[in-house]
């Protein structure tokens, strides 16, 4: 894999390769480790916190040619940084390239993160090239707001924020309140059979209807990666009106994660919602988790944080979404 031109501008010393597979993950975990303390990290977040070696394999794995769509940073031989690129249709069509770089807080300021910005950039329009999906294309970078480093290149490179996610912690499960009253006749709640899926599915994708920038998720990856364990839904009658689709973290099963929590739009307000989410984080209680997450918009329609807050749910951190043309 070539740099693109992106390492002629690296101080000396150091240089840009292609990811090559088991023998960088410590080393790419050890990156992050090394990150922590600057960008102020939730170790436990369930949308990016500390990975080990292991999730970093499982990741990169999932990559389409990883080693073309991940570049590694290396100071005398030794890693330093990297940088990771993604992409995905969402559902308005626009598609996505999604770049991320982590850079150990001591060689930042010298201009190693902006040549790993040019780098994921001229691969980014490498590949819209290859996909042919430069209408509807845009480049995109994610930062904490802990992460004043990676705002402040991504601002000063033309990006703009267009949206973020604040995750939130139950701090212990032991401490879920137990449903109070019932729910309107004719409502009930149980587990999420197979029989069911569709149903589920369809009950999450349809809230998203009006939700901007939100990503396409076809019924097969649903059922593919399917752990209806502690998958609650609400039926009014024969009919599906609302999902709690509640799991518990594979690498850390003593945190538990609201994955979706979705309510008909004609069946809101009703306290449909509250009982899910109680129903889903009991379950989790009972397969052994200790603490739960979820995260949410900061632009939610509805009172999203209301209901998590007053089941106990507090906020931890913020997750800013940039984008930028291609042109």
């Amino acid at each position: 894999m070539s740099d693109g031109g992106a390492g002629q501008d690296l101080p000396a010393g150091f240089g840009l390769r292609p990811y090559r597979g088991g023998e960088d993950h410590a080393a790419m975990a050890a990156v992050r480790l090394g990150c922590a303390e600057r960008d102020r990290v939730d170790a436990r977040s369930v949308l990016e916190g500390l990975p080990t070696a292991a999730e970093i394999a499982e990741a990169s794995a999932g990559l389409e040619e990883p080693s073309e769509n991940q570049v590694l940073v290396l100071l005398d031989g030794v890693v330093v940084g990297y940088s990771t690129i993604r992409w995905w249709q969402e559902r308005d069509g626009t598609w996505l390239y999604l770049h991320r770089g982590h850079l150990l807080p001591e060689h930042r300021g010298q201009g190693i993160g902006s040549a790993m910005l040019r780098w994921a950039e001229e691969r980014i329009r490498r590949l819209v090239e290859l996909h042919g999906t430069a209408r509807t294309a845009v480049m995109g970078a994610n930062a904490t707001v802990s992460e004043p480093d990676a705002t402040a290149l991504l601002r000063a490179s033309g990006y703009r924020r267009v949206f973020s996610l604040v995750e939130l912690e139950l701090g212990d499960l032991r401490q879920v309140p137990e449903p109070g009253g019932g729910l309107l006749a004719g409502i009930r709640t149980g587990p999420i059979g197979t029989s069911h899926y569709r149903a589920a599915w369809k009950t999450v994708v349809d809230s998203y209807a009006d939700t901007d920038f939100a990503q396409g998720w076809p019924f097969q990856d649903f059922v593919d990666t399917a752990d209806p364990a502690c998958w609650r839904a609400a039926w009014n009658g024969q009919d599906m009106v609302g999902v709690a689709l509640c799991s518990v973290r594979r690498h850390d099963p003593t945190v538990g994660e609201v994955e979706e929590l979705s309510v008909r739009a004609d069946h809101r307000r009703l306290g449909i919602g509250r009982a899910l989410l109680l129903d889903g984080l009991r379950s989790l209680r009972e397969q052994g988790a200790t603490t739960a997450r979820l995260f949410t918009g900061t632009a939610n329609p509805h009172r999203s944080y209301d209901l998590y807050e007053s089941v106990g749910f507090r906020r931890q951190n913020e997750y800013v979404r940039y984008r930028r043309s291609l042109a």
